[in-house]
């Protein structure tokens, strides 16, 4: 096992009804900028359960944040926080919202040029306000991590940063939220989650035994329950395993003391942000690809993988774990995404260009191993539209 600081400070807040209580998380006298994305927080009753629960607080809200929230939208955000002397931030919403409302507690106290933020990764950010989370949407694991990922549109760039800063003080969890979720979110959410699981997992061995159980215990969950959401999206059980399976994948602990991958992520985001493809259908459509290129660097792994979670020991390793690739997709396909380019319009022409955003985004070195250059996610990408 390799060294490492894990420390989380996030206090999650599980439970149907648990927004009644956000109060207590909340200072009486501070200044409350609300953050939600299109207004389902309006239809599904959200909203105005806040509103309740914070009755006598100055409020103030910020609606519209995007899907792969736009740096250009956020600004606005920031305008409002400057001008109304907002001191707390709470985020309605999945990940999106949520990493929004990150860049605007960072960019609310920054003094130069906010995409500095973003293009330095983070490591300018000397502070930030402080945020809750009320989550609808469990996919991203971004309620109680110190991640972000924005996009500036003017540049075609989608860039995740990172700053300890950014940790919720809280995040409430409640399942019941996620009743009026569409299947196409419910898809994304269980895909997403599982794909966090695996950027962490399916590296090398390092006799992280700890990490490891913990990480199959995730996916198997998400295997059981992500198929069950689909066929019956008001069973309060299975909603509750989801939910904290997505918020237990990228939290910090399974990745600590283990070798990261993060490569189908880096290319994914290029894809969301050239194309407009769901963050989740490109990891869908990227990861097997990635694997049978990667498959000598990841053996070990892909074959603790394929008996761990497949049930498939006998015979030709080879074949093993090309099994194992092929049961992965086919559970990203239960779940109704798409797994090859192909199905969204993208031919080979489309790689130079995808490449190209890899390079100008200093992107060329990925992987647990950093050996994942642009001619191998050519490789991938080929592999990808069959």
């Amino acid at each position: 096992m390799l060294n490492f600081d894990f420390q989380n400070p996030t206090k999650l807040m599980f439970g149907q009804g648990r927004i009644a209580d956000i109060a207590g998380e909340i200072p009486k006298d501070a200044r409350v900028l609300i953050t939600y994305g299109g207004g389902s927080v309006k239809k599904n009753g959200v909203l105005d359960q806040v509103k309740t629960a914070l009755a006598g607080y100055h409020l103030t809200e910020f609606a519209g944040i995007e899907p792969n929230p736009l740096y250009e939208t956020l600004l606005k955000a920031v305008d409002i926080v400057k001008s109304e002397k907002i001191d707390f931030l709470l985020a309605l919403g999945g990940g999106s919202v949520i990493d929004g409302t990150k860049f605007i507690a960072c960019a609310s106290c920054y003094q130069g040029d906010p995409w500095e933020i973003i293009f330095s990764r983070g490591t300018r950010i000397n502070g930030a306000l402080p945020l809750g989370v009320v989550l609808t949407l469990p996919a991203a694991g971004s309620e109680s991590n110190h991640r972000a990922v924005v996009t500036r549109k003017s540049m075609n760039a989608k860039i995740s940063f990172y700053s300890t800063e950014i940790f919720p003080r809280f995040a409430v969890l409640d399942p019941t939220i996620t009743y009026s979720l569409p299947p196409a979110q419910i898809s994304n959410g269980v895909v997403d989650a599982y794909m966090h699981v695996l950027e962490q997992y399916m590296t090398y061995p390092v006799n992280a035994k700890v990490q490891e159980r913990f990480s199959e215990g995730l996916l198997l969950t998400l295997l059981e329950e992500g198929p069950k959401a689909l066929a019956d999206p008001l069973n309060y059980e299975v909603r509750s395993n989801i939910m904290l399976c997505a918020t237990l994948a990228l939290n910090g602990f399974i990745g600590s003391g283990v070798p990261n991958d993060w490569a189908t992520h880096m290319v994914g985001h290029e894809l969301t942000a050239l194309y407009g493809i769901d963050h989740a259908c490109t990891l869908a459509v990227l990861m097997p690809g990635m694997l049978k290129v990667q498959k000598e660097d990841k053996r070990l792994r892909l074959l603790q993988y394929a008996e761990r979670i497949w049930g498939l020991k006998d015979g030709d390793e080879d074949a093993v774990i090309d099994a194992a690739i092929d049961k992965t997709r086919q559970f990203f396909e239960t779940m109704q995404l798409k797994t090859r380019l192909s199905d969204y319009g993208l031919t080979a022409e489309n790689i130079p260009e995808i490449l190209e955003h890899l390079k100008k985004h200093d992107m060329v070195r990925l992987g647990e191993r950093k050996n994942v250059t642009p001619e191998v996610v050519r490789k991938v990408l080929e592999l990808s539209l069959q």
